[in-house]
This record gives C-alpha cells, sequence and structure tokens, in this order.
C-alpha cells in the first residue's frame, strides 16, 4: 500500500531488489514521477483509432522531457508500442 507520499515511497521501492513496477494508464502518476525523475522507460502502445479527445498522456510534466527510442514493436492489428527511455 502506497502512503500519501507516494513519490517517496516508489523511491524506496526502487532501491530495494526485486521485479521492475510497471504503471498502467495513469497520467497523473506518470507525472508525478516523471517530474521526479523515478521513470526508467516508456511503454506507449498506439492504436488505430481517432477519438478526437481526450487527456495528455503528459499532462503535468514540469520540464522538458526528452526521450530516445529504444525499441518498437507493430501489431497484424496495427497497433504499435513504442518503447523510450529519458536521455
Amino acid at each position: 500500500m502506497i502512503s500519501n507520499d507516494m513519490v517517496g515511497e516508489v523511491r524506496k521501492l526502487k532501491q530495494l531488489p526485486g521485479k521492475d513496477m510497471t504503471i498502467l494508464g495513469s497520467g497523473n502518476i506518470t507525472s508525478q514521477l516523471a517530474n521526479a525523475g523515478l521513470i526508467d522507460e516508456y511503454q506507449i502502445m498506439i492504436y488505430p483509432v481517432a477519438i478526437g479527445q481526450g487527456t495528455s498522456f503528459f499532462k503535468g510534466i514540469k520540464n522538458k522531457l526528452s526521450l530516445r527510442l529504444v525499441n518498437s514493436r507493430v501489431f497484424n492489428s496495427g497497433t504499435v508500442l513504442l518503447c523510450y527511455q529519458p536521455e
């Protein structure tokens, strides 16, 4: 369970041995952890559907986020997986 200090708790968890952590579909959590420099890799899936509205995945990020593409994959459905790491 994460306390009210999510950034502090994630910082502690990253120091422990074990498997990687994953954030699924939360722009608010992503922006908080990105602003604290705690995200090691972004895996973004793009689906071939245009909805014309929505919330930006990177909304709330305070500083420029320079990312380097490290992997990509195209699925038969047309969905694309893009993997980026901060520079």
